[in-house]
């Protein structure tokens, strides 16, 4: 055989490798998007009850899922789940919320907050957490420190920070906000990519004027005999459930798709891209017309 013909039957077989990988990625990613089509979606407009005593307006151009449905999503994003968050998010997939209430009690707003120190906390709890991860063959999570420092807003009686995220393949940021209430609190965890947050951040923040505990739940209706939890706004962040947020689940990676350096994937998911957007864009109108 001549060189140039050895030469030719290399490039072919280079070529035919190059196929069997694509079409390997793209068999992935259809099995993918088949198990988003089959979650139940709520696509909003939609008044939806929440736990807690609490209501959210779904507005039009955002999916709901409850927690069975969110529990098989983070499945599909090797996500541990609690079986008890719910999911919303924009239509696009261009970042995911997940919220829990938590009947802790009243939570009091008076104390300062700690940025340096609760920061240390976390990062803490994110490595413990990874032995976990590691066991399950995931990859390990890391916190890298805050996107958005901590801060409370006592008209809205929310509590809001934002941290990055790392793992191996790529970065990613988790928002998240505690809304009190008279018997404990709702928490959301938003997650999007680091230069996607700001707008994500904003976008959630308007879905989000729609949540409301009902009336005679709401932090001001809280009277003297009530239960009263045992930490403040630091315990918010650090504390009980929010110290295990990795290993529960609250702190949602999506690492399998968006961070395994898989373009396939990482279009799959993200907004303005092709097939899995095309797939849910004609999945959600049939659910409308099926209203």
């Amino acid at each position: 055989m001549s060189r140039l013909a050895r030469l030719a039957a290399l490039l072919l077989f280079a070529a035919a490798g190059t196929l069997s990988a694509q079409d390997s990625a793209d068999a992935r990613a259809e099995e993918f998007r088949d198990k988003l089509r089959a979650l139940n979606w709520v696509v909003g407009p939609r008044e939806l009850t929440m736990s807690g005593n609490a209501t959210l307006s779904l507005p039009e151009g955002y999916v709901y899922l409850d927690a069975a449905n969110t529990t098989k999503f983070e499945e599909l994003n090797e996500n541990l789940s609690s079986g008890k968050e719910v999911m919303i998010a924009p239509k696009s997939l261009t970042w995911t919320a997940y919220l829990i209430f938590e009947d802790e009690g009243y939570v009091k707003d008076n104390e300062k907050i700690d940025a340096d120190a609760i920061l240390k906390t976390l990062k803490q709890g994110a490595e413990a957490a990874n032995a976990d991860r590691r066991r399950r063959g995931w990859e390990e999570l890391h916190v890298v420190g805050w996107t958005i420092p901590p801060a409370y807003n006592g008209n809205t009686k929310r509590l809001e920070w934002a941290t990055l995220l790392r793992a191996q393949g790529g970065e990613a940021t988790n928002f998240l906000t505690k809304i009190l209430g008279r018997k404990g609190y709702t928490t959301v965890v938003l997650v999007t990519r680091p230069d996607n947050t700001t707008a994500a951040v904003a976008d959630v923040d308007s879905v989000l004027r729609a949540y409301r505990f009902n009336g005679g739940d709401t932090y001001a209706d809280w009277r003297p005999g009530d239960k009263v939890a045992e930490y403040g706004l630091t315990g918010l962040i650090v504390g009980g459930a929010v110290a295990a947020a990795v290993k529960t689940g609250l702190l949602k990676g999506l690492w399998k798709f968006i961070v395994a350096g898989i373009a396939a994937f990482w279009k799959l998911l993200l907004a303005g891209t092709a097939a899995v957007a095309a797939a849910l864009r004609s999945l959600f109108k049939r659910r409308q017309a099926e209203r």
